[in-house]
């Protein structure tokens, strides 16, 4: 282990340092870097080799019970732990599968809106600034939790005029974003607010914020992104 550690750090101290710190010999370190590896040491390069296929194969996703499991089904069967061994010296690890989660429960009793925008996302067709303004929630994960994110974009220059965020998913959330994108804009009325169908937008609470600015509501079908593709980006 120490001459391995000298061999490791020889190109940011001197060996002859080194060796004296350790209490090793120079002679024996010398001896030890020519001496050819061990049959022990030529097999772990040959198994870390397909250990590095295997994690690559799956798109780094496994770690080492499913790439023990996939060397046994290749026939070659080495143990769990000298696997989990050589993965940690080389640090491969499977990445852990991000959690998923839902902000849009259109499962309620509140009314719904016609979809009036149908996907006229370009900026040609919006014609001019506060004509058209998109609603989304998205969510980040924190060393806290999760923290949940509305937002207000302008279509027609794609610009997030008004946002919000909670440590729950709540009306309350996209309550807050609207009324900053209110007070920075202060449009007339007949803006066209478009969103998802969640219980945040259909609550009566938000529908009549909107109505108390003259805007006119326009939801996405059911179980469609790409109703509210601009937002969703």
């Amino acid at each position: 282990m120490r001459f391995a550690f000298i061999l490791a750090h020889v190109l940011e101290h001197y060996v002859t340092t080194m060796c004296r710190v350790l209490r090793v010999s120079k002679a024996g370190y010398s001896a030890w870097v020519k001496r050819p590896p061990s049959a022990r040491a030529t097999a772990d390069e040959q198994l870390a080799l397909d250990i590095t296929v295997i994690h690559q194969t799956s798109r780094r996703t496994y770690g080492s019970p499913r790439v023990h499991r996939e060397l046994q089904a290749q026939g070659k069967p080495h143990g769990a732990k000298r696997i989990a061994r050589i993965m940690r010296a080389r640090q491969i690890r499977g990445k852990t599968a991000r959690r998923f989660q839902v902000t849009t429960d259109s499962q309620h009793a509140h009314p719904i809106a016609p979809n009036t925008l149908a996907r006229q996302f370009a900026v040609a067709d919006i014609g001019a600034l506060d004509c058209v303004w998109v609603g989304d929630i998205t969510y980040l994960r924190t060393r806290e939790g999760w923290l949940y994110v509305a937002i207000v974009l302008d279509l027609a220059s794609r610009r997030v005029i008004g946002w919000a965020m909670r440590h729950t998913l709540d009306g309350a959330l996209t309550r807050d974003a609207l009324p900053m994108a209110l007070r920075r804009r202060q449009p007339g009325p007949g803006v066209l607010h478009h969103s998802d169908r969640g219980s945040p937008y259909a609550a009566g609470a938000y529908r009549a914020l909107e109505a108390a600015h003259g805007m006119t509501c326009s939801m996405s079908r059911t179980g469609d992104c790409w109703d509210n593709a601009v937002a969703e980006s």
